[in-house]
């Protein structure tokens, strides 16, 4: 029977048991650039025995990070940071990934023993995202992206995932969930365009598969491509579980690994239901309809639990981050 300490192979790498480590932001970079604070705090879930651990969302440029102190990897400055952390982890048997990520309309953030809300001070730069609606009352009204600056961003993630293959990861994720860039596309509730990038639902996913086909071109063909979704906004009229089975359907068409199940993010008055293991069903629904390996995340925080979603093939993997 699979159970929680079954091995996983996806493509070329093999995970030790079925206990990822989620990427956490940590908000101790320096110029996007990690420090020995990464190293420990990587390091020490890869030797605590993680099969995966993932490195936080990590920018594919300067405007895409939450916070000025969020990790990077848009330069080989901070390839040449990442690869010793790489090492590391690897030394401890367990397989180094990395999330590439934008933050859209939801960077420019105070890190959060500062506040909450938007950077005010003169650290505060421009954000972007699909129109030019704010988060929230009080955070900066977006640039509208044009149809090339979306071309130059999908440029940026490719340029970050050959930078993350020249650094050692052996596994990345795309990260397309919790309000930042991709998923602020996908919704409707803030993606309101009226070009090829907006409206119907073909349209809204266009970004984030334009950008997943241009990654597997980019990195080699044996590297593990996962994918982050937020499965629903939790909010009426916004992107939900349907629309998701239908994306992940294509993004296995593109060659994807895994999909990594999350929710919510888009919008501040979002209802979320908050209970142990609530974004289980949400995996399960997706590896049932698409036959896609699936992550479960969210309240798992029990052996118990963890080896039960396992067990009864509600996922493949569970990612768990402040439990470890």
């Amino acid at each position: 029977m699979t159970n929680l300490f079954t091995p996983l192979k996806l493509r070329a790498v093999e995970l030790r048991n079925r206990i990822l480590c989620s990427p956490m932001c940590q908000y101790s970079s320096v110029e996007g650039a990690p420090t020995n604070w990464h190293l420990v705090h990587l390091g020490s879930r890869a030797a605590g025995g993680a099969s995966l651990v993932m490195v936080e969302a990590s920018a594919v440029e300067p405007r895409g990070r939450i916070s000025p102190e969020d990790s990077g990897i848009w330069n080989n400055t901070h390839v040449e940071a990442f690869a010793p952390i790489v090492k590391f982890i690897e030394s401890q048997g367990a397989v180094p990934g990395i999330q590439l990520a934008h933050a859209g309309r939801k960077a420019s953030t105070l890190k959060p023993w500062e506040g909450q809300g938007p950077l005010t001070d003169k650290r505060k730069w421009t954000v972007v995202g699909p129109s030019p609606i704010p988060f929230s009352s009080g955070y900066p009204v977006p640039e509208q992206l044009s149809v090339e600056g979306i071309a130059a961003i999908r440029t940026a993630f490719v340029e970050a995932a050959k930078r993350s293959v020249r650094a050692g990861f052996k596994t990345i994720e795309i990260h397309s969930a919790h309000g930042y860039l991709l998923h602020s596309f996908l919704s409707p509730l803030s993606n309101q365009r009226t070009d090829e990038y907006g409206g119907s639902f073909e349209n809204r996913i266009r970004f984030l598969l334009e950008t997943t086909e241009s990654f597997r071109g980019a990195i080699p063909d044996d590297m593990p491509l996962l994918v982050r979704i937020s499965c629903t906004d939790w909010a009426d009229n916004g992107w939900d579980i349907d629309q998701s089975v239908e994306l992940c359907k294509k993004l296995k068409s593109l060659d994807v690994d895994l999909i990594d199940c999350s929710s919510g993010g888009a919008v501040p008055y979002q209802k979320i239901p908050v209970t142990p293991g609530y974004q289980v069903p949400f995996a399960e629904r997706i590896r049932k309809a698409v036959g896609i390996a699936t992550g479960a995340v969210g309240l798992i925080t029990e052996a118990h639990q963890a080896n039960e979603i396992i067990e009864s093939g509600k996922a493949d993997v569970v990612l768990m981050a402040r439990q470890l």
